[in-house]
């Protein structure tokens, strides 16, 4: 980041900036968990939303989108890709798969403060009945790294997961019970906009993974947080953000 005055200018790799031009279109509605109908232009289409979270408080009527056509060869049905929301003035990426790209991104490049000292050795890596995003090594030492996209914010702190996650509670436990063996494990959330100031898991969502998340932390694994800066450009790495992981007070 190179500031001038008040200024603040972002330089956007190559690699994250998006791959084809963002179109301005208007949210009307999402009838199921992959697809919204939007305005473009005045004409109201189908766009595939790749984010599956609950999104209420990011996707309701008029709010601004932006959204990506496909290739003309692509097979989809859907043509368009909803690809940004508007919150007040931030950005905010609604692929969720997007965090991988970028962690991978980040994770090689040595962007994120604590896995400086560790090297990239590839991604997908299976473990049993469990596949984790990445494996890294320090020292020659391996570490299974999980990566989990955040969209929501209440306030400043975002928030997982939006909606209950099964899935993400096995990753949590299976990574808790694989530090017990000795195995070096980490979380690392990704927060795809830019106003999120800290982390907290949402226990009033889903407390069966939010306990797991506080367990695993206790036993050892790492548990850590970082933001993107989210424009119409691309998206860049921003900072680490403080994680709370304790239950909350009744």
């Amino acid at each position: 980041m190179v500031r001038t005055s008040s200024i603040e200018i972002y330089r956007i790799d190559d690699r994250m900036k998006f791959s084809t031009p963002l179109i301005p279109a208007i949210f009307i509605e999402r009838p199921n968990r992959f697809l919204t109908r939007v305005e473009i232009d005045g004409k109201i289409v189908e766009s595939h939303l790749p984010d599956p979270g609950r999104l209420k408080e990011l996707l309701y009527p008029g709010v601004e989108l932006r959204v990506q056509s496909v290739p003309e060869d692509s097979q989809r049905k859907t043509r368009f890709t909803t690809t940004l929301v508007k919150t007040g003035d931030v950005w905010v990426s609604l692929i969720s798969i997007r965090a991988n790209t970028l962690a991978k991104e980040w994770l090689m490049s040595k962007q994120i403060p604590y896995y400086e000292s560790y090297d990239y050795e590839r991604a997908e890596i299976t473990v049993g009945n469990h596949r984790f995003d990445f494996l890294l090594t320090k020292d020659k030492k391996l570490y299974y790294l999980e990566v989990k996209s955040v969209t929501f914010s209440n306030q400043g702190i975002g928030q997982f997961p939006d909606a209950i996650t099964a899935r993400g509670t096995r990753h949590v436990n299976t990574l808790a019970k694989m530090k017990k063996e000795g195995i070096s494990t980490g979380i690392l959330f990704v927060c795809q906009r830019h106003d999120i100031e800290s982390f907290k898991p949402m226990w009033d969502r889903d407390p069966v993974f939010s306990q797991a998340l506080f367990n695993a932390y206790n036993d050892g694994i790492n548990v850590f947080c970082v933001s993107a800066k989210v424009n119409e450009k691309g998206i860049n790495y921003y900072k680490e953000i403080p994680v709370y992981l304790s239950p909350p007070e009744r």
